[in-house]
């Protein structure tokens, strides 16, 4: 790459999740409106590092490359973003690429998510159906609460919210903000409010609503801009008045 700009990139890589860890570092051609993801493919073509031995190819994920999926979701320079919108451009050299270091670890920077899934199904983040017969026209929303809970609906489950919540670790069951504000958008929905109380009971449990310790990184880092500490605050004050209604029940 004689007299041509190049990228330099920085990557934390791990070939096994019970291998350990190294920095490796390579060089790409630079080209105008570079992303993460080119970058990466640069070196999937030719995995030659800076030193110009050849390496195995870095193993990423990724799917719509538009900011969607939250596939690609990744620590770089420090901070949990999609590669997919992280421009060359706009980042300091070199460029540091990390995994997310609050999901088991598959190969480099590839994670697994499966937890933030496994925290949907604990919350019921679905709509029931009796069928897949016609059933007719659906409830209608308020426009004032469509237009709120559409922002809610943003969440690609990318992990951001997560990684840079103080809450998720190791010594910690708490499901985190996306799990918390997915379970305030189903409440609102006139179908999904049916099972309102399953959403709360698990909010009630281990892991729940209690364990959130309002740090607010999660409004920052989410990249759908999506108002997660008025979900949290909104579920605790449900939470807190559907344990009140059950315990005056009983």
């Amino acid at each position: 790459m004689s007299g041509q700009k190049s990228v330099r990139l920085k990557i934390r890589r791990q070939n096994a999740p019970d291998q350990p860890a190294f920095w490796e570092e390579f060089a790409v051609d630079y080209s105008p409106k570079m992303n993460i993801i080119s970058c990466l493919m640069e070196i999937q073509k030719n995995p030659v590092n800076v030193q110009g031995k050849k390496t195995n190819p870095v193993v990423w994920e990724c799917n719509c490359l538009e900011e969607v999926c939250g596939a690609c979701t990744m620590n770089i320079n420090g901070q949990a973003r999609q590669a997919c919108s992280a421009l060359v451009d706009q980042l300091e050299q070199p460029i540091v690429l990390e995994p997310l270091r609050k999901f088991p670890i598959l190969r480099d920077l590839m994670v697994d998510r499966t937890i933030m899934f496994e925290n949907l199904k604990r919350v019921h983040a679905w709509i029931d159906i009796d069928g897949t017969y016609d059933l007719g026209p659906g409830p209608r929303m308020a426009e004032v609460d469509r237009v709120w809970a559409y922002e809610l609906s943003k969440c690609m489950t990318c992990g951001c919210c997560m990684e840079s919540c103080p809450q998720v670790n190791s010594r910690s069951r708490f499901i985190g903000p996306a799990a918390v504000s997915q379970a305030r958008l189903f409440n609102t929905h006139p179908s999904g409010a049916m099972h309102k109380h399953i959403r709360l009971s698990a909010l009630m449990g281990d892991g729940g609503i209690t364990d959130c310790g309002n740090a607010q990184n999660c409004v920052r880092a989410c990249p759908k801009e999506i108002p997660l500490t008025t979900s949290l605050a909104d579920m605790n004050r449900e939470v807190n008045k559907f344990a009140l209604k059950r315990w005056l029940n009983t």
